[in-house]
């Protein structure tokens, strides 16, 4: 299978890219700076960044799916996802690739506390989304429409905090909401689900929370 891969150097991206070498995919990647990308000899690599429609329309190009850890890596206002996702799903109007896989967030969606105690939707929605994770909840809230708006193949896979620990092995998913006291996630457990819906129809054209 041919994979493009968005966010290939983030602490997910790096660990789907490993993990697409070693299940025997070939990988594009779209890099802003390949040469501090420890895999770069080991795939191919589009030199450019979100807001570059031509570099992301050469990843996609002969793909079979897209899958995206594309994302904030600050607090403050980067706006990543909101230039590169519509240049994403216009590449793959443009191609014909109809399958995308994206890492998203829990706080994406309105209902996303609905299942978490009082005192936790509270402490969640007041002093993180409103507050301290503004600007990312509000690009990965942008993201989920997005995509939502499309007829492509898409899921989003929507953890909480990622942590990065050994993989478990072993988490809860849901289609409706984060589960029960679900607070945080290995990042590799995250990847390894990320990678299982390369073949697993069920979510797609759907969001999915994924938490320990």
């Amino acid at each position: 299978m041919k994979i493009a891969l968005f966010g290939a150097s983030g602490g997910t991206g790096t660990l789907l890219t490993n993990r697409c070498l070693a299940a025997g995919h070939q990988v594009t990647a779209l890099l802003r700076s390949p040469d501090s990308f420890a895999l770069r000899d080991k795939v191919e690599v589009i030199y450019g960044d979100a807001c570059d429609p031509h570099a992301i329309l050469e990843t996609v190009k002969g793909a079979d799916v897209v899958l995206s850890a594309l994302g904030a890596r600050s607090y403050g206002k980067e706006d990543v996802l909101e230039r590169g996702v519509p240049n994403i799903i216009a590449a793959m109007h443009q191609t014909g690739v109809r399958r995308i896989i994206v890492l998203g967030s829990s706080g994406a969606l309105p209902d996303s506390l609905k299942k978490q105690p009082f005192y936790r939707r509270w402490i969640v929605k007041k002093i993180l989304y409103n507050t301290i994770l503004k600007w990312p909840v509000a690009s990965q809230i942008f993201q989920y429409n997005a995509l939502a708006a499309t007829d492509l193949d898409w899921t989003m896979v929507m953890p909480p905090m990622l942590r990065n620990i050994a993989a478990r092995g072993r988490y809860r998913i849901d289609g409706e909401a984060l589960p029960r006291n679900g607070s945080s996630i290995p990042r590799e457990d995250v990847a390894d689900f990320m990678m299982q819906q390369l073949t697993d129809p069920q979510w797609i054209r759907k969001g999915v929370y994924i938490s320990r």
